[in-house]
């Protein structure tokens, strides 16, 4: 092991954001940074966005560094996040990539579902299982899923990117059961719909939140070692009531 001594507190000093051009990533980043982080390593495709993000967090006193990573390229993933744990201990990792996607649209072209499905699922499989060893390996630390409501149940308006999510869910919890006692805490966070330039457009619902209150709800659940996080808290009832409806009722709800 690189280092079996746990951090003293459960917020991160380190953290390694994969998909660090996510809104909700970077409202994470910025809550964690004034609480006590001081390294962010921001994972992601090379472009003038992820380098813009890098430095709106050095501004914030951090010590900012950029990687090359790819979801779509499960190959590189041992490499790429190999390079990052040697670099020194990292107290958590949150898996923030995914795509939308355009449910109309990808349902009369299948190669743009699989797109989906492969950058929600099987990229995350990929990046989870090399994170959680490199967590365990170094005795310590967090690994954050951001998955969604929609992972519950699929609807008719977005089952391609919810069956994404419901796989993406499925796998981290899983994962969560595999490093039990490990010393590596896995949670797993279900926004609702979350207002960011990606959603914007799109019907909001009664339910619907923000990165800043995604970011707080994360910090929380750090603390309270919590192993699924609902944002807002209310979604969890609600939630329950819709996954146990008859599909008929349920289908004519849209």
């Amino acid at each position: 092991m690189k280092d079996a001594t746990p951090p003293p507190t459960t917020l991160p000093r380190s953290l390694l954001v994969l998909g660090g051009t996510s809104e909700i990533a970077l409202a994470t980043a910025r809550r964690l940074i004034a609480r006590r982080a001081r390294t962010v390593w921001l994972a992601g495709r090379p472009s003038l966005a992820l380098e813009n993000a890098a430095g709106g967090l050095r501004a914030l006193g951090a010590d900012v560094r950029t990687v090359a990573f790819d979801a779509l390229d499960p190959e590189s993933h041992e490499t790429v996040l190999g390079k990052v744990f040697a670099e020194g201990a990292v107290d958590m990792v949150l898996l923030a990539f995914g795509i939308l996607g355009d449910q109309a649209h990808d349902e009369r072209d299948p190669v743009r579902a699989v797109q989906v499905a492969r950058t929600n699922y099987t990229g995350a499989v990929s990046a989870g299982l090399v994170a959680g060893r490199e967590l365990q390996a170094q005795g310590h630390g967090a690994l954050v899923v951001l998955s969604s409501a929609a992972a519950e149940r699929a609807r008719r308006t977005d089952f391609i990117y919810g069956s994404s999510k419901a796989g993406l869910d499925a796998f981290a919890q899983g994962l969560g059961d595999a490093l039990h006692g490990t010393g590596v805490h896995v949670m797993v966070v279900r926004p609702g719909t979350v207002r960011t330039r990606k959603t914007a457009g799109r019907r909001r619902t009664p339910l619907a939140t923000t990165p800043e209150a995604v970011a707080a709800a994360v910090e929380l659940g750090l603390r309270r070692r919590s192993e699924t996080v609902w944002v807002p808290a209310a979604l969890r009832p609600v939630l329950s009531v819709l996954r146990h409806l008859p599909r008929a009722v349920f289908r004519r709800l849209g």
